[in-house]
């Protein structure tokens, strides 16, 4: 099926799959250039559709089939592109699922909507990637090349090299999440696999370790890697977001 849009006040065309059903409403938070139709937001509308559970997935700018170039977003484009789905797209409350950088954009999203929010599962979750990841590892030359240059490009595991930006590093720095008070008033669940090379089990406990909630779980799975996406991963995944949609399902409904 072709992909509906909406348009941003900022001037973006956001790509989304809305499937209608029974709140909370699931909402599926990609990674760093991950688009919509990768194999857990496509497991989890096949789960929503199939329990009448409403779900919406959707591509930030300049990933997938949303417009806008990749290089020339940040942080807070992404986070921009998330509240208007968000907050035009769904009523009621949400169960917000985010994956490796679309972790921390369900940490801005819980900030910035926490009344809305009903449960967060993370998976891999990256919250302050481009300060922890990025910044701290670039070597002199790197930084030098960033500052003459404004990108640097970085290897990745997954796919072609990753551009950099200064504004990405920048903008990243406006809106990190594990330098001040982080409150979630609602249940977590994090999911983090120990063979993971893009994010350490050493950031899913800083996350554990940093944020207030009274609910809050991490779970462990030797030797998945960062893709999370074999049968058993995907289980866990699906049971994390059963147990918030339940727990969520007397707050209100996305009918």
């Amino acid at each position: 099926m072709a992909p509906q849009y909406l348009d941003t006040a900022e001037g973006r065309r956001i790509a989304y799959h809305k499937s209608e059903g029974q709140g909370p409403t699931v909402v599926f938070l990609g990674g760093l250039k991950s688009d919509m139709e990768g194999t857990k937001a496509l497991f989890l509308e096949a789960w929503a559709q199939a329990r009448g559970q409403a779900f919406l997935r959707f591509d930030y700018s300049g990933h997938g089939m949303s417009s806008g170039r990749f290089e020339g977003g940040s942080i807070a484009d992404w986070h921009e592109d998330t509240l208007a789905v968000v907050d035009r797209l769904t009523e009621g409350p949400v169960v917000a699922v985010g994956s490796s950088m679309g972790g921390w954009q369900a940490l801005l999203l819980a900030k910035a909507r926490a009344a809305r929010i009903a449960g967060l599962v993370t998976i891999a979750a990256a919250p302050d990637f481009t300060e922890d990841g990025y910044w701290a590892n670039f070597t002199d030359a790197q930084k030098a090349e960033l500052a003459a240059r404004g990108q640097v490009e970085l290897p990745s595991d997954y796919m072609e090299p990753y551009v950099v930006t200064q504004r990405m590093i920048d903008d990243g720095r406006r809106h990190l999440v594990l330098r001040s008070e982080l409150v979630l008033p609602f249940a977590v669940r994090c999911l983090q696999g120990t063979d993971d090379s893009a994010v350490s089990t050493q950031t899913a406990l800083a996350l554990l370790d940093h944020a207030r909630c009274a609910d809050m779980r991490l779970t462990l799975v030797k030797d998945a890697d960062h893709r999370f996406s074999d049968p058993a991963c995907l289980d866990l995944i699906r049971a994390a977001v059963e147990e918030l949609c339940q727990a969520g399902a007397g707050l209100g409904s996305a009918d």
